[in-house]
């Protein structure tokens, strides 16, 4: 197999961006609340955060969790926000690409010279991003393939949505490396054949290491 019948799978959220719990300070400065109001941290602090929990249990979806947050924050700036996309705009402001992890730019830049394919499969991106996230974002431009259930209605770990992917990759599953935050979406991920990565957000560049190297890649 050549490194032109591989690919790189990556979920979008905390894998390619800096995740919203990362950025509380930012998020506070551009919505003119004073330091520390945020204070839920998800991954970052499960034991604090009940609603994440909720959601790692699977008494919630992911979408549930960020449409409460995105309600919480809605009523703190007095405002009526009715979709995800809404906060992510107020808060992320004029410059998306000013969060994206430089540990994803490395990697992607060491799979595109390695020939190495590049597709995202997001539950999300345009539902809580905005359709015109897409366009401030010229890295895009390098993907193969972006798969968004804002718009198939194919959610991970839904087997049928990581065979949207592959189909129009048109590779096995066996060639292909996944990437995703989420341990549901691992699991669905591997029960369909993908060699997979679970996203470490507290350590990024370690994950992006390990697919590189089950890609045949070694640190660049």
């Amino acid at each position: 197999m050549t490194r032109a019948d591989r690919a790189l799978i990556l979920d979008f959220g905390g894998v390619i961006s800096r995740t919203l719990f990362e950025t509380h300070d930012l998020t506070e400065a551009a919505l003119g609340l004073s330091p520390g109001t945020l204070t839920w941290r998800g991954p970052f602090d499960p034991a604090t955060d009940p609603l994440w929990q909720d959601m790692q249990a699977d008494r919630i979806t992911e979408r549930d969790y960020w449409h409460r947050r995105t309600a919480e924050v809605s009523a703190l700036v007095g405002q009526n926000w009715t979709a995800m996309a809404d906060f992510v705009r107020a808060a992320r402001g004029a410059d998306p690409d000013a969060v994206i992890r430089p540990e994803f730019r490395a990697a992607i830049a060491q799979a595109r010279a390695a020939g190495i394919r590049l597709a995202i499969l997001s539950n999300e991106l345009d539902l809580f991003y905005g359709a015109d996230f897409r366009a401030r974002l010229p890295f895009l431009a390098h993907f193969d393939v972006i798969v968004d259930a804002t718009h198939t209605g194919v959610l991970k770990p839904d087997p049928a949505a990581y065979r949207l992917c592959l189909d129009q990759l048109d590779l096995p599953a066996r060639a292909c490396v996944f990437v995703d935050d989420q341990p549901r979406n691992i699991a669905g991920a591997q029960a369909a054949g993908l060699q997979c990565v679970q996203f470490d957000v507290a350590h990024p560049a370690r994950s992006y290491d390990q697919a590189l190297n089950l890609l045949g890649l070694t640190k660049g």
